[in-house]
């Protein structure tokens, strides 16, 4: 049960019987705060965290860091063990973020996706190694997003385990290059690159397979099934009520992200609450045959670039060879004395997101902020909550907000 319905229903009968005489409002008090130090999160190393220095590490971070607002996520025995919302969802009012505030999710919609797409494959309806253009009614080229492939017949080689492990050859937006047009720009299946095209291509694929609309699928097979009732692929007025501005990284306000086309690569909207109920049903084994659970967290590819960005160096490492730095299908992978971890970010102007769950453990974490600040704040939560010093920081560009300035 969450640390707010203990405390919650603990203060419900003490007040009772206060009004009734029996206890004092000094002992009330009291069992309120000792309720709250009670709540223990378990650790990687079997070690425990108490809610109060939970807190304490969040709200010194954020204050450091100058985050916004964070939602708060703890995940122990495969189950939500602590669920909290910390700081400002608009600065404007100064209204409190709470864990029903409607955020960007920005690329965690990535992982979201690609577990409707995992789902297609048990069903029979999809082949992750079958060409996708075989799926589309007419040639790719002849898709106006897509007539810059016209004179390369590489597209015809593109499958959707490479579009989910990042492998297609695809730029990660074809808006970042210099004119603007789409390109591959390697032999597909051959390397890691970090591609938002490749999901989008895959997005229209999975389209004219079902032939419904993506926001349409994805709540009826994913949104509806786990109970993620704030959650959308677009704006919808529902979400009025309680909702976040985003901030820049000098604590200006961006707004809220009021998406109106639903984008595979990142147009989903969740609250902290929601996405950890997606994250516990891909830890509980819910809603995907074992194979392809499995499937979809079995290495693809082995990441040897120096960071994830930009998406085509080709710099290369070996500094991650230690944890075996790899994609899996939509999640990127690594392995520790603690077993194997899957985790994914999520980055857009104003937010910044965080997952990483050990699946072996049953233990995972989910940060979100409402701040283009967020991702400095990582290090020191993943390390204190859950004593996971092996996420590549480095090559996921997480500066620490209290790195030196170099």
């Amino acid at each position: 049960m969450f640390m707010k319905k203990r405390i919650f229903h603990l203060a419900v009968l003490v007040v009772i019987a206060g009004l009734l005489g029996i206890v004092p409002l000094h002992v009330y008090l009291v069992a309120w705060a000792d309720e709250e130090n009670a709540v223990r999160v378990r650790r990687l190393d079997g070690s425990t965290i108490a809610a109060r220095d939970i807190d304490a590490t969040v709200t010194r971070v954020m204050a450091a860091g100058k985050v916004t607002g964070v939602g708060l996520a703890i995940l122990a025995d495969g189950k939500i063990a602590y669920l909290k919302a910390y700081g400002i969802r608009d600065e404007g009012t100064h209204v409190a973020l709470t864990t029903n505030s409607v955020m960007s999710a920005a690329s965690f919609t990535k992982v979201v996706f690609g577990h409707l797409v995992m789902q297609l494959v048990d069903q029979g309806v999809l082949n992750v190694d079958k060409p996708v253009y075989e799926y589309l009614p007419k040639p790719l080229p002849e898709y106006d997003d897509y007539k810059d492939l016209a004179g390369d017949a590489r597209y015809k080689r593109i499958t959707a385990r490479m579009l989910l492990s990042h492998t297609s050859g695809l730029p990660n937006w074809r808006w970042f290059t210099d004119d603007k047009k789409l390109r591959i720009y390697f032999e597909p299946g051959s390397r890691f690159a970090y591609s938002g095209e490749g999901m989008d291509l895959l997005q229209l694929v999975v389209e004219s397979i079902t032939k419904q609309g993506l926001k349409e699928l994805m709540e009826e097979r994913v949104f509806r099934p786990l109970g993620m009732t704030r959650t959308s692929m677009v704006w919808e007025a529902r979400f009025d009520s309680d909702y976040a501005n985003g901030y820049d990284e000098d604590g200006k306000s961006l707004g809220a992200q009021r998406r109106k086309t639903a984008d595979a690569a990142g147009s989903m909207l969740t609250t902290v609450g929601d996405f950890s109920k997606f994250v516990q049903a891909v830890m509980d084994r819910r809603g995907l045959r074992g194979e392809s659970r499995e499937l979809m967290l079995s290495p693809q590819v082995r990441i040897t670039s120096v960071h994830e960005f930009p998406t085509l160096s080709t710099e290369t490492t070996h500094a991650n060879d230690g944890i075996r730095l790899s994609y899996g299908l939509a999640w990127g992978l690594y392995w520790t004395p603690y077993g194997k971890a899957f985790f994914k970010e999520g980055h857009d102007d104003g937010w910044r997101n965080y997952t990483v769950c050990f699946d072996e453990k049953k233990i995972g974490v989910v940060i979100m902020t409402n701040s283009s600040n967020g991702e400095g704040i990582y290090k020191e939560l993943v390390e204190t909550v859950q004593k996971n010093s092996f996420t590549p920081i480095e090559w996921e560009q997480f500066r620490p907000y209290n790195a030196a300035v170099k």
